[in-house]
């Protein structure tokens, strides 16, 4: 990771404070994009076991939130940051808060997984396969850009939000369709459409630490900004 941009500060133990808890954001991280691959694969192999096990890992997931976001207030109390040191903990508490929510959405769609084995109303799963990619992959891109401090690729990450809106809308489509064929899908067609919307959420997510990233950088609260603005904000190359 990138040092440069942490403050150098009187107190060396400082330095190491504020380290400590971006390993841990980190740490996190990739904990629950674990969680994410995991629920997928349940839900499209109909791994019972996996999906248990993704489950039972949101008790983990929870707990990291609460003892990141204690160590944060705790830091807050003790040294009294300010500048880009208050917005590096204020970016973490509202980074980890993302994370979590991200890990309820594996959690659902291992719930789904569950729900739904041993039926074919796991349809469709290659669109399901494709899109989960796209969040998958906007989420690994959005953490490695806080793990390197670093905005360069924000509008890039948020710009495929586009995509995975249109995946959304394309899979609804066919739901829809799947239940004005078949009254007697419409039950388990809704379970699916819960799962493919968990999958549009986690992009959302994604968006929305890139979004904080920038305001840990910047100082500027590009929340709510269109495409463009945002990448007038950061500064993107016309």
């Amino acid at each position: 990771m990138d040092n440069s941009k942490l403050g150098h500060h009187i107190s060396e133990q400082f330095n190491k404070e504020l380290e400590d808890i971006r390993n841990k954001v980190l740490t996190m991280g990739g904990l629950v994009e674990q969680q994410i691959e995991n629920a997928v694969e349940a839900y499209t192999t109909g791994n019972m076991e996996l999906a248990e096990q993704v489950i039972k890992g949101d008790n983990q997931v929870d707990a990291m939130e609460l003892a990141i976001d204690l160590e944060c207030t705790q830091i807050m109390a003790l040294r009294q940051p300010t500048a880009f040191d208050l917005r590096l903990l204020i970016t973490v508490l509202r980074v980890i808060h993302e994370i979590e929510r991200v890990g309820d959405k594996a959690e659902r769609i291992a719930e789904m997984a569950i729900k739904l084995a041993g039926s074919d109303s796991r349809f469709p799963h290659h669109e399901l396969e494709h899109m989960a990619e796209l969040v998958m992959g906007m989420l690994h891109d959005a953490l490695d850009a806080f793990a390197r401090m670093s905005i360069e690729d924000v509008p890039a990450i948020t710009a495929l939000d586009d995509n995975v809106d249109r995946e959304y809308d394309n899979i609804l489509r066919q739901l829809i369709t799947r239940m004005m064929e078949d009254p007697r899908n419409i039950t388990r067609t809704l379970d699916v459409l819960w799962t493919v919307r968990a999958l549009e959420r986690i992009g959302d997510h994604a968006c929305y630490i890139c979004e904080h990233l920038v305001y840990m950088i910047k100082g500027e609260d590009v929340r709510h900004l269109s495409q463009a603005e945002l990448e007038d904000r950061v500064g993107v190359a016309k």
